[in-house]
Parts: C-alpha cells; sequence; structure tokens
C-alpha cells in the first residue's frame, strides 16, 4: 500500500521539478519566444563568410504621418523590446520608427566576428537604405549613444538629428579601468546569473526599483539557461571588448548635427566598473558632470538633465522623457 502511494507522490513532485525546470530555462539567446510589441522583420547581412540576420521593427505612423523617421539604437544590456513606450509616443505623434536589433544582441544573430561600432553604422545605413529612408534622427541609449555618435560621424547627411540619452563613451575607460582580455571577460560573462543580473540592475540603472523592472531581468536573465548561453556570453565579451578599445570620447567636438542629450544625473555607470575599487569607482561615471561636458564639446549641442533618474530616463521617468522628446524633434 505504501509503496502504491509513493509512486504517484514521487511522480507529482518529479513533475513539478521538471516543470520548474522547464520555466526557468525559457529564452533561447536569439530571445525567440520574447513576443516584442510589435511584428519583427529581418534584415539578411554577410560578414566574414557567415550568412546572419539583423532583426528590427518597422513601425507605421499610428496617425498623421509627418514624413519623418526616428531610429531607436538600444544599449549594451537590452533589445528592442524596452523601446516599446517610446515607440508608442513617436507613433502617435506621426513619426515612423525603425527599432533595429544590433548584431549580436536581442533576437539578431550571434555571431563570433570582429565587433566593430564603424560595421554597426554600415549595417544601419544599409538597412535605412533598403528601407528607401533618406533621412532619420537616431536616438541612441548607452552603448546605442556610443553607436548613434558613429552613425552621426559616418553618415552625417543621413542624420537629421543626434539624441543620445545616457550614452556610455563620456569617458575614455581604458585611461582608468585595467585591461582585460576578451578571454578574461568571457569568464565573467559566464558567471551571470538572474539574481547578479537583478543585483547590477537595480545598483547601476534606477534610483527606486519597481516591480515593473522585473521584466527586464526575465529577458536579461533569462538567456543564462539557455544551453547555448556560452555563445551568448562570448559575443557580450566581444562587444565589451569593443566599447573598451573603440571610444567615441575624443570626436564629439567633430560631431556636425544638431544633437541633444538627454542626462539622468543619478546615472553612476561605468563600463568595467566591478574592475575598479570603491573609491576610483567615486571619481568617474559622474553622469551629473559627464553630460554638461560633453555639450560643450559638441557644436551647438543642448543638453536636458532629470533630476531624480538615473541610466534609463525612458523607463524610470517615461513622461518627463517623452515631452523631452518630442519638444526636441
Amino acid at each position: 500500500m505504501l509503496k502504491k502511494i509513493a509512486l504517484p507522490v514521487f511522480l507529482l513532485c518529479y513533475t513539478a521539478f521538471t516543470t520548474l525546470a522547464q520555466k526557468a530555462d525559457t529564452l533561447s539567446i536569439t530571445l525567440e519566444n520574447v513576443k516584442y510589441a510589435y511584428p519583427v522583420k529581418y534584415f539578411p547581412i554577410t560578414v566574414e563568410g557567415q550568412d546572419v540576420r539583423m532583426a528590427y521593427m518597422d513601425v507605421a505612423p499610428a496617425q498623421l504621418a509627418n514624413g519623418r523617421t526616428v531610429v531607436l539604437f538600444h544599449g549594451k544590456n537590452f533589445g528592442g523590446y524596452y523601446w516599446t513606450g517610446v515607440i508608442k509616443s513617436l507613433t502617435s505623434r506621426g513619426f515612423r520608427v525603425l527599432v533595429p536589433d544590433q548584431i549580436g544582441f536581442g533576437k539578431s544573430s550571434k555571431p563570433f566576428i570582429h565587433y566593430s561600432f564603424h560595421q554597426m553604422a554600415a549595417w544601419n545605413k544599409a538597412l535605412l537604405d533598403a528601407l528607401g529612408i533618406q533621412k532619420a534622427s537616431i536616438l541612441g541609449h548607452s552603448m546605442g549613444g556610443m553607436l548613434a555618435t558613429r552613425f552621426a560621424l559616418m553618415y552625417p547627411d543621413q542624420t537629421e538629428k543626434l539624441l543620445l540619452e545616457n550614452p556610455i563613451g563620456l569617458e575614455d575607460y581604458r585611461r582608468f579601468v585595467p585591461y582585460i582580455t576578451t578571454e578574461q571577460q568571457y569568464a565573467t560573462e559566464l558567471k551571470a546569473t538572474s539574481e547578479s543580473v537583478r543585483k547590477y540592475y537595480q545598483s547601476s540603472y534606477f534610483t527606486l526599483w519597481k516591480p515593473e523592472y522585473e521584466e527586464l531581468v526575465r529577458i536579461a536573465g533569462g538567456v543564462t539557461n539557455s544551453a547555448d548561453f556560452p555563445r551568448w556570453a562570448k559575443v557580450a565579451a566581444m562587444t565589451y571588448t569593443m566599447i573598451y578599445e573603440q571610444p567615441v570620447f575624443y570626436e564629439f567636438i567633430n560631431v556636425r548635427v544638431p544633437t541633444v542629450l538627454f542626462i539622468g544625473k543619478e546615472d553612476k555607470t561605468i563600463v568595467g566598473k566591478g574592475l575598479l575599487s570603491p573609491d576610483q569607482q567615486a571619481l568617474y561615471g559622474q553622469y551629473r558632470f559627464l553630460g554638461k561636458q560633453t555639450a560643450a564639446k559638441i557644436p551647438g549641442a543642448k543638453i536636458i538633465e532629470f533630476d531624480g533618474s538615473g541610466h534609463i530616463p525612458h523607463i524610470e521617468i517615461p513622461t518627463e522623457f517623452t515631452v523631452a522628446l518630442l519638444g526636441s524633434l
């Protein structure tokens, strides 16, 4: 009798365990099972003998098309999924909005290649050309700000406005962050878990943690459970090296397009922050100063600063950010 009872209990526990494990392992490294707010298309690219594809959303104006386009470049730890609110605000005002997932990120391919901001800019230019978009305003957040700056430097005639939301690269990290190899960074990336992602987001990105931010953790942390996670980690290490070795810091003076910086003043982001002591960390990543310093370098640039906001104003203070963005377009 005891054996008859024990077997069903065992099966029930086993089923519950496997179901929980399946739920934990929900995300592929190309986010196939993450639903974006708008249809996703793919742009084919051949690079270093590999056929890859760049995912993107091309969202038409919701009403009264004004004939203008805004392109959104995401940050290193994100993809197009975190731009939903910005897309809705822009399309409701008549803008066409193009939202690429850069190669190596989001729903796009994760090839082992030499990652370069120059090459990324060229791919985005090719996408714009393929879609018949001759000129666009480029909004770049975090790493996307470095890419947007590179795009504006390479293609000023196609850049209507350069819009930088808490961009990284406002300092030359090589000057104070110790150098590590891509392989060393890969070993660090392999240690990532959902909990470590949450802790990093809480300490680095937001002034006050809110339950709705858990969706960002679910996506960024979910890939750590994938069987392909080592590939994701290697690409993350490669793009870390790209950021470290390819500064735009010295070229802001060469920007020749209308530029607006949107700066959350509580941001203290430093690429490679974990390699610094607490005393060293306090000396860098101070966006309340870096924003003004950078705006002063770019001819004619304007700056809009937000009190009580960290690294991602468009999520932390969406209303204030949207008002500022629409007023700058």
